[in-house]
């Protein structure tokens, strides 16, 4: 949706006081732990923008909550596996030795949308270490999500992911669908499915001072199936639906979406 489209298409702009009445009225209390995927312009015309939707999310959860998005970096990866756009195997060699490492406060997210993007800047936000999977959490539970997150298996039972589990936290799909939704990523770790495997990953880190491009081990995930997985949990899991400015919001339990999708994926992953 255009700038143009956003203002034509509302009564009124949103802003803080609008979004949390409705984060309100779809269910988000103070004291929760919610990792959030977005789409700013699902939104609509928002008065400040993804500042005004971040503010507004941690006024809604109060000082007791949790807020926690995803701020991956896909593109610190092997250049061998890249594929939107693939570049040159010549140039593989150059990449590994050459990609700056990856740094919580400078490296920015690839894909994530603007309000991921403007969140991590936040003063007293702790993003995570994992260079490609980093997760970004703001409040009372942000150390224990974020403080750990080591490289091999990274949205596996050591991950963010685990965490919000742990403490058993919510998901908030706001104007996105399945597709967008990572917690399904730990229900591919796991869930036993056909074709499931280990492999191995690169990217740049730190360590101890030091760029080094180092390789760990993983599980060859794959979202193309998420959105099917994410009807069938809609139609029978505990669920709240609403709208959240121009946006369709849906809220659930990341518990419950994460033990239906273990199951399902077991069933009709081929």
């Amino acid at each position: 949706m255009s700038e143009w489209d956003a203002v034509g298409a509302a009564d009124c702009p949103a802003t803080i006081e609008s979004l949390v009445r409705d984060f309100q009225a779809l269910g988000l209390k103070p004291g929760m732990t919610v990792i959030v995927h977005s789409s700013l312009s699902a939104l609509g015309w928002v008065c400040g923008g993804p500042v005004t939707v971040i503010l507004a999310l941690e006024a809604a959860l109060g000082p007791d909550g949790t807020l926690v998005m995803p701020t991956h970096s896909g593109d610190l990866s092997d250049p061998a596996e890249w594929c939107n756009p693939p570049v040159p195997e010549a140039w593989w060699e150059i990449i590994r030795e050459t990609m700056p490492a990856y740094d919580p406060d400078l490296t920015p997210t690839r894909g994530m949308g603007a309000i991921p993007e403007t969140f991590r800047k936040q003063p007293g936000v702790i993003r995570s270490a994992h260079p490609q999977v980093s997760f970004a959490a703001y409040g009372a539970q942000a150390q224990y999500i974020a403080g750990h997150h080591p490289l091999a298996y990274s949205l596996g039972d050591d991950s963010p992911l685990a965490r919000i589990y742990d403490l058993d936290g919510s998901v908030l799909l706001l104007g996105v669908g399945h597709a967008n939704n990572t917690s399904l990523h730990l229900a591919e770790y796991r869930a036993a499915w056909a074709g499931k495997r280990v492999l191995q990953r690169g990217a740049p880190v730190l360590i101890d001072g030091e760029r080094r491009w180092e390789t760990f081990d993983d599980v060859n995930t794959d979202p193309d199936d998420f959105e099917r997985l994410g009807a069938a949990f809609n139609a029978h899991g505990p669920l709240r639906t609403g709208r959240i400015a121009q946006a369709r919001a849906l809220l659930f339990p990341q518990r419950a979406v994460v033990d239906f999708g273990m199951a399902w994926l077991a069933a009709n992953r081929v």
